[in-house]
Parts: structure tokens; C-alpha cells; sequence
């Protein structure tokens, strides 16, 4: 097993661009009046999907299905590494690499190559047509060179076999990246300002959020879900035995504590714990700033919007402690987020700017 050689970089980068000439030619001939626009509408709804399937990636155990990177055992795809798959699985036919898992990753892998060729195409555009869409072509170069910190962090993923800090960091990353297509896209085209005064309160919902999301990230990486099996109650207690020093070190293995120890039951209750606590905070929060900002006409349907996401991320979170973690609910509690997460980023962006027609 080996790191991919040139002509299997090349291989993979042609997979690449092959997946994506069908959206860059639906944004070619869709948008034959504003191609940026239309690019950046697709890039943002396939980054979403990304996103999702990451999530599925990691709830079905697939991060390793493929144990280097950025091929399949020095291969472009599964097919030719078969014999190497095939050889893991027999030592282990419930490890981290099977033949299932290798290809789930390599998909998650050729989507996420697929996304970084278009927000190539979006630089490249925005840069060619500054003067004809009077847009700054930095804020697409900046999401360019977003995804190269992504892929990088995709990367160590793998080599540093999914250690939660890193693997953390590569769903915010990814996260970071949705927000600011969501933010482009709803500035696009440039309109006059509007209820300027929810900013603030949206800005304020967006940080408990993101913080409520990376709680929910290191819960996810450390396989804490089912730490607490009950609810409201903790195992029985409203605050139960918890290990929040070891729970709470950032850099160590999957599973481990910094001195190499197994990791504590108590260290993930106190992960499942902070997340769950945390979440009534946001729930509250973002109730609260719903219910206020349907009074802007400018915000009415977004607002609705994210009372029902909230509704439903709160569902899809129960049922996950109390059906033991089903993998389409767990998936869909991953999409919530990112949906609540795009949603915000389209009130913030819209209560400082009204759509219209541009000038």
C-alpha cells in the first residue's frame, strides 16, 4: 500500500473533471444568461449533498475504507485494487475496509473532487467576468482556496486515522464552505440594504450554532451517540458520572486518551452530555430569533423555515438516543445542521440586502 503515483493522480484528477462536465454542462446551458449564477447555485446545492454523504460516510465506518490517500491502495478506484480489499476484508470481515466501505469512500472522495472543479470554474469566471457581473472576484478565490484547506484536512483524515480533532475540523471546514456558498448565493445579484437591525441577533444565532455543531461533531467522531441511552435523564440521572478532562482533549487517538489509555465510558457520557445540554440552549435561542424575525417581510419564509428545521432537528436528535442511532435518521440529523446552518447564512445575508433586480 502506497500513495498514489503520478499516473494515478492523473487517472484520479480525470474522474474528476469527467464527473463534473455534467453539472458544469447543466450550469453552461441552464444559465446561458448568467453562468455564474447558475454555477453557484449548483455548487452550493452539490456541496450539501457532499456534505450529507460525508455524514454517511462516517456513520456507516467508511473513513477507513480506503486507508490511503487520495486512491484506493495506490489505485484510482476499488476495481483495481480489489485484490487488496478483498485480502483485508478476509482478515477482517467487519473492519474498516470491505469492498462496500472502499467504494462508499472513494464515492464521498470523487464528489468532493467534483466540487473542487467547480468552485475552480467559479474562480475562473468570476475572475473573466468581474466587469460584466461588478462582483469581486476575491470571495470566489477565497472559497478556492478553502477547499485546498479541506482537501488537505480530507487527507489527514485518513493518514492520522480518523482522529477526532482532525476529523472535527474536516466537517467544519466543510461546513465553512457551505456557509459561504449560501452567503454568496444570496448576495447575488447585489440589491439595496434592508432590516439591518436583525443582524446582530442572527449573527449571535449563528455562533451558538456552530458551536452546538462542533459539539455535535465530537460527539459523531467519538462514537458518543449512545453514551446516554435515555432522555431527558442521562442513564438514569439528570448529571451522571462524567469525565469532561479526557472527554475534552482535543489532540489523541480515536478512542484513546492522551497517554494512550482506553477512553473512558464516562469521558463519552460527558461529550453526549455537554452536547445535549447545549442543545437546549440553541433550540431556545433559535425558537426565539424565528419567532422575531417573521415579523420582516423580508424574512417571513425563512423564518418559517427555520421553525420547522429546528422542529425537526430536534426529532431526528431524539429518536437517535432512543432507536439506537438508526443510520437514515442519523443522516438526516447531519443534513439538519447544514440546513439550519444555510438557512441562517441566507437571513444574514438578507437582512443587510434585498434581492432585486440588478442594475
Amino acid at each position: 500500500m502506497g500513495m498514489a503515483s503520478a499516473p494515478q493522480w492523473l487517472q484520479l484528477a480525470l474522474t474528476g473533471l469527467l464527473i463534473a462536465a455534467l453539472p458544469l454542462s447543466y450550469a453552461w446551458v441552464k444559465g446561458r444568461n448568467d453562468r455564474y449564477r447558475q454555477l453557484l447555485w449548483l455548487t452550493l446545492f452539490l456541496t450539501f449533498d457532499l456534505i450529507l454523504f460525508g455524514g454517511f460516510t462516517r456513520l456507516t465506518d467508511s473513513g477507513l475504507g480506503c486507508p490511503d490517500w487520495p486512491g484506493c491502495y495506490g489505485s484510482a478506484n476499488p476495481f483495481i485494487a480489489h485484490d487488496h480489499i478483498r485480502a483485508a476484508e478476509a482478515l477482517m470481515p467487519t473492519g474498516p475496509v470491505t469492498w462496500a466501505k472502499a467504494w462508499i469512500e472513494m464515492i464521498h472522495r470523487y464528489l468532493a473532487m467534483t466540487v473542487g472543479v467547480l468552485i475552480v470554474a467559479l474562480t475562473a469566471l468570476a475572475w473573466f467576468k468581474r466587469r460584466e457581473l461588478k462582483l469581486s472576484p476575491w470571495p470566489a478565490t477565497a472559497l478556492l482556496l478553502l477547499v485546498c484547506v479541506q482537501g488537505a484536512f480530507g487527507a489527514w483524515t485518513v493518514t492520522l486515522k480518523l482522529q477526532p480533532v482532525i476529523v472535527t475540523l474536516h466537517l467544519l471546514l466543510g461546513l465553512s464552505l457551505l456557509a459561504a456558498l449560501a452567503w454568496l448565493a444570496a448576495r447575488s445579484p447585489p440589491a439595496a440594504r434592508t432590516a439591518p437591525e436583525f443582524r446582530p441577533t442572527i449573527m449571535l444565532g449563528l455562533l451558538l450554532l456552530t458551536l452546538q455543531i462542533a459539539l455535535g461533531g465530537w460527539v459523531s467522531t467519538n462514537y458518543a451517540v449512545l453514551a446516554c441511552t435515555d432522555f431527558p435523564l442521562c442513564n438514569g440521572q439528570w448529571i451522571p458520572a462524567m469525565d469532561f478532562q479526557h472527554g475534552f482533549t482535543l489532540w489523541r487517538a480515536l478512542g484513546k486518551t492522551a497517554s494512550g489509555d482506553l477512553l473512558s465510558r464516562d469521558a463519552l457520557v460527558a461529550i453526549h452530555w455537554t452536547h445535549r445540554v447545549f442543545a437546549v440552549v440553541v433550540i431556545a435561542y433559535l425558537s426565539w430569533l424565528a419567532l422575531r424575525t417573521r415579523r420582516s417581510a423580508a424574512l417571513t419564509r425563512h423564518a418559517t423555515l427555520l421553525l420547522g428545521l429546528i422542529a425537526l432537528q430536534f426529532a431526528s436528535g431524539l429518536s437517535n438516543i432512543l432507536l439506537q442511532w438508526p443510520l437514515p435518521i442519523a443522516v438526516l440529523h447531519n443534513g439538519g445542521a447544514a440546513a439550519l446552518l444555510v438557512t441562517l447564512m441566507f437571513m444574514l445575508a438578507r437582512s443587510g440586502t434585498s434581492i432585486s433586480q440588478r442594475t
